[in-house]
């Protein structure tokens, strides 16, 4: 009877999961169809369209079409791309160690090249326009095409010519020669002591050292005995391996713990993702840092200790990804990354921000309001909230942005005046100390040419649009347009003045700029901090008596 009864159970649970992942799945038939009818579409057009179709391009150009009518994570890798894919995960590759980006008409530079590495050592430097590789012009190809041949093999050597601007002698042709090496991409590019009394650690990207390099900086920071609390700083970190993020959380939470669950298609497509190691520290005061551009990986670790109310989070809103991403080998050596599943962390919720799979009438996709969120409760029984990232503990917020600081980044007046000024300069004081000084400032004043500098009047602009309703209304009489006439004159923008104005913040990012010139990104993290009103935040959180206990409890 009893084996009768388990049978039966059996039955009706495999069809239970049969009708269920059934139900997830387009029909048979309709998928045999539509591929029937997308291949004679394809022939028809290979056959009798007048001009020639790149059948690649065509292809490539149809997958990328559905599969971004998914979701924006799933994706189609060919070979060729697969090099940027695997540096992502494992952090490695063959090159030189340099950032590059793109300016006006294509023109390639190089942005920073790494502390050590093999365009350092090549003696290539920030600012240096990029011309020929091999005797190959790269003028007017763009980044990616340039990006290409400096990566290779570790090992292979080639010659690099380029523009040097600002060099004492004037700008200057100077060729190199760069023997590639295999690169680490070092995911904690910088940790340290902060504020004489927080140990530091900037965590950018989640790959497969990511875990190694945070545990070896915690167990360092707390060596120090100056050190009475730990920040993780995850701003700006997009994510990365998730296996690394259930690692990272694993240092500061007991062995066993669950740190979240990924649900499939189907009932039994779901793993559960627990610590394994045993944790470095269990105790010590811990605060995330986060922002907008968190997301991912860093929204594992973040919501999960927050859940298990083992760290308070300080910032903005974190992005909202709960959506996991597998790879599947495809023919001719390509890779469909794919969401295979969601995931939910400790306390049961499910930060996604964004329902893909109901899009508006025109196809767009919104995110979930907070009125539709649902409460949820971390270990202690505090309220957090499911569908829209992770929500700080702490709420930071910025100063409103400025467009004449946005310009003046934008269009790297900063970036070449620091060019120009490393060229002049041998060296400069240490990261902790080093200021923009009255004579710098006015000599970068000096530097920017008024006929280039565009940036919006936004007083003179609001002016003009007065001018223009009051015409178009009537209101425009000989007392009105005197008064406009007045106000013009009052709100004229002076580009000396507004310098001045902006100081503050304008001589933060030039600061910034010459200092990574000298001590690069270690260094620039390092300055930054100085400044830093997320870490003014939480310097104040943990150093009024019993507020870090007491965001962590119930309320």
């Amino acid at each position: 009877m009893k084996k009768i009864l388990f049978f039966a159970l059996s039955v009706l649970l495999l069809s239970s999961f049969a009708a269920s992942t059934a139900a997830t799945r387009s029909p048979k038939e309709a998928v045999s169809r539509n591929l029937d009818i997308f291949s004679a579409i394809y022939k028809e057009l290979q056959t009798s369209y007048v001009d020639t179709i790149d059948a690649d391009k065509s292809m490539r150009n149809a997958i990328d079409a559905m599969l971004n009518a998914i979701d924006p994570y799933t994706e189609y890798i060919s070979e060729d791309e697969q090099d940027d894919f695997m540096t992502i995960s494992t952090g490695e590759y063959g090159g030189i160690g340099a950032y590059i980006s793109e300016r006006d008409n294509k023109v390639t530079y190089i942005s920073e090249p790494q502390a050590g590495s093999p365009a350092m050592k090549a003696g290539l430097k920030a600012g240096d326009r990029i011309i020929k590789i091999d005797g190959d012009t790269m003028v007017g190809l763009g980044s990616a095409k340039v990006r290409e041949r400096l990566k290779g093999q570790a090992g292979t050597k080639f010659e690099i010519t380029v523009m040097r601007p600002y060099s004492p002698d004037g700008d200057s042709i100077k060729t190199f020669t760069v023997t590639r090496e295999k690169i680490e991409i070092n995911p904690v590019p910088y940790y340290g002591v902060a504020r004489g009394d927080i140990g530091y650690i900037s965590l950018t990207t989640f790959n497969e050292k990511s875990a190694s390099q945070v545990r070896d900086a915690l167990i360092e920071l707390k060596k120090n005995p100056d050190v009475k609390s730990i920040v993780l700083d995850l701003r700006g970190n997009g994510g990365g391996l998730l296996e690394s993020a259930v690692k990272i959380v694993g240092l500061f939470v007991p062995k066993g713990t669950e740190v979240l669950r990924t649900r499939g298609k189907g009932l039994i497509n779901e793993k559960v993702y627990k610590t394994t190691d045993k944790p470095v520290d269990t105790e010590i005061p811990l605060v995330v840092m986060v922002d907008g551009g968190s997301a991912s990986a860093s929204e594992i670790v973040t919501g999960a200790l927050q859940d298990l109310d083992r760290a308070v989070i300080v910032g903005n809103r974190s992005f909202g990804k709960g959506l996991v991403q597998s790879t599947r080998q495809i023919p001719y050596h390509g890779l469909l990354k794919v969401t295979i599943a969601k995931y939910y962390i400790p306390s049961g919720r499910l930060i996604q921000a964004i329902d893909y799979s109901r899009r508006n009438p025109d196809g767009t996709v919104a995110r979930i309001p907070d009125s539709l969120t649902t409460v949820f409760h971390t270990a202690a029984g505090r309220e957090v909230r499911d569908g829209g990232g992770i929500t700080p503990d702490i709420k930071v917020t910025y100063p409103e942005g400025n467009r004449l600081v946005f310009n003046i980044v934008r269009d790297l007046w900063a970036f070449d005046y620091a060019t120009r000024y490393a060229a002049n300069h041998d060296s400069i004081a240490s990261p902790d100390s080093f200021t923009v000084t009255d004579e710098m400032y006015d000599d970068f004043k000096s530097f920017i040419d008024p006929k280039k500098l565009n940036y919006d009047k936004v007083c003179e602009t609001m002016v003009d649009q007065l001018e223009k309703a009051a015409e178009s209304e009537g209101y425009m009489t000989d007392s009105v347009k005197t008064q406009i006439s007045s106000l013009k004159k009052l709100l004229h923008h002076n580009l000396n003045k507004d310098l001045d104005t902006r100081r503050t913040d304008i001589a933060d990012y030039l600061a910034t700029e010459i200092v990574t010139r000298y001590y690069n990104q270690p260094g620039s993290i390092a300055y930054g901090l100085r400044n830093d009103i997320v870490l003014d935040s939480v310097e104040n959180m943990l150093d009024t008596p019993g507020r870090y206990k007491q965001i962590l409890s119930p309320r």
